[in-house]
């Protein structure tokens, strides 16, 4: 087993891959530098799996503390990439902010790994990168459109400068995982999405919306040219998403790749509606959710699903958890943060 540097190890999807990676009997290092995301997120990995991480609270746009990293830990082999700032809607409000964290985390991380001698690197992509797509489902061999929001245009930049930086150091091993809707939660309850301040994604809204948390969720456009008029996403399982991690760092480290640089989608094969999301919740929990329509929201696409056979057939993973199965674990994961506020 090798023991995997795991940046944005604290966050969302990051949590839940540290959990699977510990299930497999790696070393797992999480840096961190708690944005958005909080500590006691360590704890919760630490109720699954048994073990506690180790753990830096580090800021990658910090160059020194990013090798210092490396020095401590000198025995990392791997590094998972997910640190980064997400939301599309506050991109387009903050671009800069966007840019500089999203690309400067990558560059140093890079440079470190030149320093160090670390050669295998696993990206975390996104589906933002085929914009409006022209064929649906999307595959690998999709053109990459022109980014819809600054955070989507961070990920193919990023994508770039990879595969730039492989040139001069042709023992560097790649593999970008492009991701589409990752929602849920473990089933154990212990972790899940934890948004700091007002929800940017969906199913936090929806479920902080039943909750009482919030009067009620905002659906951004009915006029979409999809059946029921609302976006379509492809809504994949964290746990799901999270095992296909361990799947790629292993296909990297057992020198099983067909290229250098490889691409994967991460999803279901299937899309749904921002409606069928909402009624799906409500059948899976029997709780109603209060919903108002608004305008669009700007850098949102129509609709996009991927066409997951080659990450299937390749990595030999499969998005299993159905979109029920997904709503309550989601669910019960409010529920649990909701208990701990009020000690009931």
């Amino acid at each position: 087993m090798a023991t995997v540097l795991v940046t944005g190890g604290t966050g969302y999807i990051g949590s839940h891959t540290v959990v699977e990676l510990q299930g497999e009997g790696h070393e797992v290092v999480v840096i961190d530098n708690l944005s958005n995301s909080e500590r006691e997120v360590l704890e919760g990995i630490a109720s699954i799996t048994g073990k506690m991480p180790f753990f830096e609270e580090v800021d990658l746009r910090n160059r020194k503390a990013t090798y210092g990293v490396f020095e401590k830990y000198p025995r990392i082999e791997a590094i998972i990439h997910f640190a980064a700032f997400k939301a599309v809607g506050e991109s387009v409000e903050k671009p800069l902010t966007y840019y500089e964290n999203n690309l400067l985390s990558l560059i140093h991380l890079l440079e470190a790994m030149n320093r160090y001698g670390v050669h295998h690197f696993l990206f975390s992509s996104s589906c933002t990168v085929y914009g409006e797509p022209d064929r649906l489902p999307v595959t690998e061999d999709a053109p990459v459109k022109k980014a819809s929001s600054p955070y989507g245009n961070t990920k193919q930049i990023s994508e770039e400068i990879l595969r730039d930086a492989m040139v001069p150091s042709p023992q560097l091993r790649v593999i970008s995982l492009r991701y589409f809707n990752p929602i849920g939660a473990h089933p154990s309850a212990m972790i899940g999405e934890l948004p700091l301040g007002i929800p940017n994604n969906l199913v936090p809204f929806i479920t902080q919306t039943a909750i009482g948390i919030r009067d009620q969720l905002n659906v951004f456009g009915d006029d979409y040219n999809t059946p029921d008029g609302t976006a379509i996403r492809d809504y994949i399982n964290v746990v799901d998403l999270a095992w296909a991690h361990v799947t790629a760092i292993d296909r990297l480290l057992q020198g099983k790749q067909r290229s250098p640089y490889e691409v994967f989608n991460l999803g279901t094969g299937k899309g749904l509606s921002v409606f069928e999301i909402i009624h799906a919740f409500e059948k899976a929990t029997g709780v109603k959710v209060r919903y108002r329509v608004t305008g669009r929201r700007e850098g949102d696409v129509e609709q996009v699903w991927a066409d997951t056979g080659y990450a299937n057939r390749e990595l030999g993973w499969k998005a299993e958890r159905g979109i029920g199965e997904t709503l309550l674990s989601a669910w019960n994961w409010e529920k649990h943060l909701q208990s701990k506020k009020t000690g009931r």
